[in-house]
C-alpha cells in the first residue's frame, strides 16, 4: 500500500455564490426543499447576498435556467430543487429522465457543479417525508453537495487542490 493524494471539498462558504433554482410545480414540496437548502447555507455561513432564487414552471425547466446560471460565471454551484410524483400516466419517467439528464448536462457543460435535488417518488407521502419530513431534507443536502463541489472544483481550478494526504 502506498501514500495518496486525497482531495476533497470542505464545507466552507468563503466568497462562493450559489443559485437555487425552484420548480413551482408541486410548490407546498418545493418550498420544503428550498427552505431546507437555504437553511443549510445559512448553517454553514454562506450569507444571503451570496445567493440568488430562480423560479421555473416546473422540474423540465430546470436544466435550461440551472446552465445559464452555471455559465454566467457569477455562481461557483447551482442547486436544483423540485418533485417529480409519479401519476398514472408514463410522463413522470419523460419529466425525472429529462431533468436528470438536463441538469448532468449542465454541470458538464459549464465546468460548474449543478447538483440535483429533485425529487422523483411514487407518491406525495414519500415527497414529504423527503422535504422535512421522517427521510430528512433533501434540499438541505443538496446545498451541502453544492458547497462541497464548490470548494473541491475552486481547488482544482487555482491548482491549490485543498485536501488531505493518506495513506491507503
Amino acid at each position: 500500500m502506498g501514500t495518496y493524494a486525497r482531495h476533497e471539498g470542505r464545507l466552507v462558504a468563503g466568497d462562493a455564490r450559489f443559485a437555487v433554482v425552484a420548480s413551482r410545480f408541486n410548490k407546498e414540496i418545493t418550498d420544503r426543499l428550498l427552505d431546507g437548502a437555504l437553511a443549510a447555507f445559512g448553517e454553514h455561513g454562506v450569507t444571503d447576498d451570496h445567493i440568488e432564487v430562480f423560479w421555473v414552471p416546473g422540474a423540465f425547466e430546470l436544466p435550461l435556467v440551472a446552465q445559464h446560471c452555471a455559465g454566467s460565471g457569477e455562481f461557483d454551484a447551482v442547486v436544483c430543487v423540485g418533485a417529480v410524483v409519479r401519476g398514472g400516466t408514463p410522463h413522470f419517467d419523460y419529466v425525472a429522465g429529462a431533468a436528470a439528464r438536463g441538469v448532468m448536462t449542465a454541470a458538464l457543460a459549464t465546468g460548474v457543479p449543478v447538483v440535483f435535488g429533485v425529487l422523483t417518488t411514487d407518491d406525495e407521502e414519500q415527497a414529504l417525508a423527503r422535504a422535512g419530513g421522517t427521510e430528512g431534507n433533501k434540499g438541505e443536502e443538496a446545498a451541502v453537495t453544492a458547497l462541497e463541489m464548490a470548494d473541491l472544483m475552486a481547488g482544482l481550478r487555482d491548482g491549490s487542490r485543498d485536501g488531505e494526504v493518506g495513506n491507503t
